[in-house]
């Protein structure tokens, strides 16, 4: 018996969805987890920083910004510089750890270290925790072969 069209397009839908709401958390995890490694390699961070480093322009950071503080995962003053709130720090440690274990998975494949950084960039934010624990029992599985 064929499915109807609606019950073959619920997993789409569910899917699109799901990356929707994925790229929203994006810059947040980008910005976020840059004002964390600049306050650990500089002391601070700033606005222009920022737009050097993400490639963007002050107004598109002073705009990204304005929203981290609205949901609570920055503090800044004009002219000043950024802090991370508590919950700041705990999405870029997340966003640190899910990064690393996408590259080291990337590498264990034999992908090169720059390649593999630049990729896990980009996959970091749409991997599944489903996902993400079977590279860890992966990456688990070659580091038991190492030894």
């Amino acid at each position: 018996m064929a499915r109807s069209a609606k019950s073959r397009s619920a997993p789409h839908k569910v899917s699109f969805q799901r990356t929707r709401e994925e790229h929203a958390q994006e810059t947040a995890q980008d910005y976020v987890e840059m004002i964390g490694e600049l306050i650990a390699t500089t002391g601070e961070a700033r606005v222009t920083d920022l737009a050097h480093r993400l490639g963007v322009t002050h107004v598109t950071v002073n705009r990204t910004i304005q929203r981290l503080r609205r949901n609570g995962l920055v503090t800044a003053l004009p002219y000043r510089s950024i802090f991370l709130t508590d919950a700041g720090r705990s999405l870029a440690a997340e966003s640190r750890r899910r990064h690393e274990i996408v590259s080291d998975f990337l590498k264990s494949l034999g992908v090169p270290e720059t390649v593999a950084h630049v990729d896990a960039e980009g996959m970091e934010h749409h991997v599944s925790a489903e996902t993400l624990a079977a590279f860890l029992r992966h990456l688990d599985r070659v580091a038991k072969r190492r030894r």
